[in-house]
């Protein structure tokens, strides 16, 4: 069963636009799936998965193209991020003669940090690069692909395509995760999980020369599980895993670039030198992270100590992924000062400041106590927004709005 995926209309535009559109994201995401569903029936397949063709790929990129031709899909494209070389050629050769070269080659890949590199000296102003994630909630209850925007008139739109949930259900989707294949097909959890981790060790890290022992990075991997929404801090994470400072940031770039995990950077003004600069992170696929930590139901996730890290995680990666999939850059920061007045997103936009919070109730007392820390910076502060598990928007006063986590 394919689900439709939000992020279909961008590419499909990117390509009327752009010779090159390259797909990325964290293993099993769907990235070849939505691909191959979105593929006109001339438009010929390869992976270089397969040992043939990434051998031609490698021995002479010229002939690679020859033999597979235009339009093309290439899977698993950064097992030979040298061909990039090669296609820039042939798309400066094309139009240079006039010919058209838009929508010629699509990409996918699931380890953005070997083949960015190459796109940036290669490919500047011919490629589209998008990030693709698991399935969002929106994409799982198909509901119409929509940006999340934090004004009132957007949250109310969103509101008239979504039902109510109550914690258990928002907690079972939290446990599940955002795999397509666990959505598509009745499968074990734990399996697949397992499965999952283990092929992304053995075929994603094994590669990488700044990973040693797969077993240090499996800890390492557990425990930035265990820390998802909290604070992001290098010493830390070598201690408890044992390994130098250094290794813990290059080790963290590694999931970051593969879409494991995503970076929420803090506000930053030059109005205060009062502001914390430690960033957040955060697991894109709570699935993936509930497995991590051994949390063996949904309902035992729901009561544990991890349950409000969990939720907030789970928050923050719908927004992210209502970012991926309308192609754009997540302009999102959290706020901490040296006095621990803390607020859980910020969204600016121009001269104006919307602030959020993420509580797990129902109707959480005193949601809006740190809201005036923002006067300081001198904006346009919009009113507040509480996403909790309340059930329609609801007005907590006249600045500050409850709104339900099934928006999202």
């Amino acid at each position: 069963m394919y689900i439709k995926r939000h992020m279909e209309g961008q590419i499909l535009e990117a390509s009327r636009q752009y010779p090159v559109v390259m797909v990325c994201g964290q293993r099993q995401v769907g990235k070849s799936t939505m691909l191959n569903h979105l593929r006109e029936s001339g438009r010929r397949y390869v992976t270089l998965d397969d040992m043939n063709a990434r051998q031609l790929a490698m021995q002479d990129p010229g002939l690679f193209f020859e033999t597979y031709g235009a339009p093309l899909l290439i899977d698993e494209f950064q097992r030979v991020p040298s061909l990039l070389l090669e296609m820039k050629r042939i798309i400066d050769q094309l139009s240079l003669n006039g010919e058209e070269v838009n929508g010629r080659y699509w990409l996918t890949g699931s380890q953005k940090f070997s083949m960015m590199k190459g796109v940036s000296e290669s490919l500047a102003g011919r490629i589209a690069v998008f990030d693709l994630s698991g399935l969002s909630a929106a994409e799982t209850e198909g509901r119409p692909a929509q940006l999340f925007h934090p004004s009132l008139d957007s949250l109310r739109a969103r509101s008239q395509n979504s039902a109510p949930k109550n914690i258990h259900q928002v907690f079972g989707q939290i446990f599940r995760g955002g795999m397509p294949k666990l959505a598509a097909v009745d499968m074990d959890r734990e399996r697949y999980y397992m499965d999952y981790v283990n092929t992304y060790l053995e075929r994603d890290i094994r590669d990488l020369a700044q990973v040693g022992k797969l077993s240090a990075f499996y800890d390492f991997l557990v425990f930035m599980a265990a820390r998802t929404s909290g604070e992001l801090r290098f010493d830390e994470i070598a201690n408890a895993v044992g390994v130098s400072a250094p290794t813990a940031r290059a080790w963290v770039s590694i999931l970051e670039q593969s879409g494991v995990i995503y970076i929420l950077r803090p506000y930053f003004s030059n109005v205060t030198s009062r502001l914390v600069k430690t960033p957040k992170v955060y697991f894109l696929d709570t699935g993936l992270a509930a497995y991590l930590c051994r949390w063996p139901t949904a309902q035992t996730l729901e009561s544990g100590a991890m349950d409000g890290a969990f939720f907030e995680t789970w928050v923050v990666s719908e927004i992210v992924k209502s970012y991926y999939n309308a192609g754009k850059r997540p302009d999102l920061y959290y706020y901490r000062d040296v006095d621990k007045k803390e607020l859980d997103l910020l969204i600016p936009e121009g001269d104006k400041l919307y602030p959020i919070e993420i509580k797990k109730s129902k109707a959480p007392a005193h949601p809006d106590k740190n809201f005036k820390v923002l006067e300081k910076f001198h904006m346009a502060v919009q009113p507040g927004i509480i996403l909790c598990m309340c059930d329609e928007i609801l007005p907590y006063n006249r600045q500050t709005w409850l709104v339900p986590v099934s928006v999202l």
